[in-house]
């Protein structure tokens, strides 16, 4: 193992996934000190995992945030197809898609390849910790890390700590947070947290209200942002986060909840017909162009 910490971040980071989400947690480290390996299914997704962070490096790099050359950032990201690549991480965070089972399987098989003394965490939005936890063999060193999109912006990191989640793992997870310039917020394992939870009751209510014809929904995110000083309206968020993907956290928090989560028709049918958000194209609002 390398020295624990790097600053406040640990000097050594593996992120499971490079999606839009892994990328932006891999800038967040690698931009605060962090060498980073991501680790991807195949060599098409690694390629564009690496243009993922990379292109976000350059952004930071031309507005200021961080100094020097591209390449010389680009020399401390490694991107792999193979797991274990992560030996000798201090910390691996998994941000796979929002599926139970593919997160136990990705964690369990991560966990193979990690040191005793590592680190281990998942970025899930709304899936329990403790649940998870239970399939590990060291559920003391995991917790949850539930970053925002866009990560690089996002000042919020919310830290699940889980029933078997060691006091040590606890402090470490508030200082890496604040040593990537974001705020942490800690919450007990429970559905869906205190994010996700207040986010999605927001936002199917807000669907509703489309479905039902109250409102445009221009105009139920301008009541919302110009009202509550909301940054965004909910329903431009839920097209940023994706339709499908909020979809399966409400379906998620309805078996856990109770019927308040129970997604709307609309919702639905906009899944069923790829009206999925920004990434699509298309949600609530049009991106094309």
């Amino acid at each position: 193992m390398t020295e624990q910490t790097t600053g406040t971040v640990p000097a050594v980071v593996g992120v499971l996934g490079g999606g839009r989400m892994g990328a932006g947690i891999a800038h967040a480290f690698l931009t605060s000190g962090s060498t980073v390996t991501v680790v991807e299914r195949d060599e098409v997704s690694a390629r564009a995992a690496r243009e993922r962070v990379e292109k976000d490096v350059a952004a930071s790099l031309k507005r200021g945030k961080i100094g020097g050359e591209l390449a010389d950032w680009s020399a401390r990201l490694t991107v792999s197809v193979d797991r274990d690549a992560f030996a000798g991480c201090d910390l691996v965070v998994e941000a796979v898609p929002e599926d139970m089972q593919l997160k136990i399987d990705s964690l369990t098989d991560v966990e193979r390849c990690l040191g005793t003394d590592a680190w281990l965490a998942t970025n899930t939005s709304s899936l329990s910790v403790d649940v998870l936890a239970g399939y590990l063999q060291r559920p003391e060193r995991f917790c949850g890390l539930h970053y925002f999109n866009p990560v690089p912006a996002s000042k919020l990191v919310e830290i699940v700590i889980g029933e078997r989640t060691s006091n040590e793992l606890e402090d470490l997870t508030a200082r890496w947070v604040r040593g990537l310039g974001k705020t942490p917020v800690v919450v007990r394992d429970a559905p869906g947290f205190a994010s996700s939870r207040l986010g999605v009751a927001i936002a199917l209510e807000a669907i509703r209200m489309v479905e039902e014809g109250v409102a445009t929904p221009e105009d139920i995110d301008n009541a919302m942002v110009l009202g509550y000083k909301f940054p965004m309206g909910p329903l431009a968020l839920t097209d940023i986060v994706g339709l499908d993907v909020r979809l399966g956290i409400a379906e998620y928090l309805e078996g856990q909840l109770g019927e308040r989560f129970a997604p709307p028709q609309l919702m639905r049918d906009m899944v069923v017909r790829g009206e999925l958000g920004r990434k699509a194209g298309k949600g609530f609002f049009d991106y094309d162009g």
